[in-house]
């Protein structure tokens, strides 16, 4: 799910793949397959993202698998929850869109 967050966070601020890949320092193709959920995603990732989007790891981090392992609220749980949030995020990014164009 981290792909699907990192994603939304790109379309909510309204910046294009090839915008963010420059500001992240690596190839729109590569940014691609991030987001799509080829490729990992790594810390050092989510350090840059936090600093362009000024977002905590932290909150980041929420939205990934393998935090779903841990603590005491069932997985289920976290899972819905998780994809409740990016359904909000998603919707709230293409109505923004939407305004701009």
């Amino acid at each position: 799910m981290i792909n699907r967050a990192l994603k939304t966070i790109r379309q909510f601020h309204g910046l294009t793949q090839a915008e963010l890949a420059l500001k992240l320092g690596m190839s729109k193709s590569y940014l691609s397959e991030i987001e799509s959920g080829k490729k990992s995603v790594g810390y050092e990732l989510l350090e840059k993202y936090s600093e362009i989007f000024d977002v905590p790891v932290s909150s980041l981090v929420f939205f990934s698998e393998n935090i779903e392992k841990s603590g005491t609220i069932p997985e289920s749980f976290r899972s819905i929850v998780a994809d409740k949030i990016l359904k909000i995020m998603e919707w709230v990014a293409v109505r923004n869109e939407a305004k701009t164009t």
